[in-house]
């Protein structure tokens, strides 16, 4: 099996002990040299401002490839835009152009009056910059919003059309799942690479919620193993067996890159990494 290259992503710190979360996250992760770690917005763009500090300090102070997520809520094209230009300003060259979640509270996405209706729109008018390589979303099991999983396929293949150049899925649990789905976006003429989401199980009930907000199926093998495990205190060898197995049979099926949603918390997915064999690079240094 040979080894895969791996990607991160970071929340943003919301107060100076999440500060401290992330720091340690990041200190953690980065000697196992990630193609890049990208930082997301909260719901409804409420962490736009953190997104840009913590992006812009992480490319400035740790040397690492940096993916600011970028989505088209709550705010007008041109705001939009301008904080575009300040990551490429700042020599921040990758982004991730999401739609992104509605604000808590209401019924759904609807784009600001003077918005990008969609991400495919973002998409165009970053693309047209000629400043990022721009990440996108994908969804093996389907969006919650989409019609079918077909139409979410169609989608995908505008956004890569539009200018994506990756995309990045939603977590999933079963290999099978990823595999479907990568073939059928192949069938649809989607040629740029399908990245998986990789989320280690930190917080079972947790996990629960995300799956269901996000429409993934949760195995009833996995949901059984994980209710005893919790019973009896073992939750966490479980969740690096369960990960670990995941991306293993994603590599045996071709992967040569993995996507680890870390939610600050790096200890699992460092763990998941070693098992892998993704270990801490050591640099010579020259010592004549």
């Amino acid at each position: 099996m040979s080894i895969p290259s791996v990607s991160f992503e970071f929340f943003p710190p919301k107060s100076l002990e999440g500060s401290f979360r992330l720091w340690d996250c990041v200190s953690t992760l980065s000697p196992l040299d990630p193609s890049f770690v990208s930082v997301t917005y909260g719901a409804g763009g409420t962490t736009r401002k953190l997104t840009h500090e913590a992006v812009t300090t992480i490319h400035k102070t740790s040397g690492l490839n940096v993916a600011a997520h970028l989505t088209c809520v709550d705010a007008t094209k041109a705001e939009t835009m301008e904080i575009a230009r300040g990551y490429a300003d700042a020599g921040v060259r990758d982004v991730v152009a999401l739609r992104g979640d509605a604000p808590k509270g209401t019924a759904g996405f609807a784009p600001h009056p003077q918005g990008f209706e969609s991400s495919v729109a973002l998409i165009e008018a970053l693309a047209d910059t000629g400043d990022f390589n721009i990440r996108v979303g994908a969804y093996p099991e389907k969006h919650p919003d989409a019609v079918d999983q077909a139409a979410d396929i169609a989608f995908l293949k505008r956004k890569v059309d539009a200018g994506a150049t990756s995309a990045i899925t939603q977590f999933f649990f079963e290999a099978d799942t990823f595999f479907r789905f990568r073939d059928a976006c192949v069938k649809a003429g989607i040629n740029a690479p399908i990245i998986p989401g990789i989320l280690p199980i930190e917080n079972w009930n947790g996990t629960q919620r995300f799956a269901h907000q996000c429409g993934t199926q949760i195995p009833q093998v996995v949901h059984d193993a994980f209710q005893n495990a919790t019973r009896d205190g073992t939750t966490e060898l479980l969740a690096t067996a369960v990960a670990t197995e995941l991306c293993d049979e994603l590599l045996q099926g071709g992967v040569d890159h993995l996507h680890f949603y870390t939610l600050n918390r790096p200890e699992l997915t460092r763990d998941i990494c070693h098992a892998l064999g993704v270990t801490p690079k050591v640099r010579l240094q020259n010592v004549a």
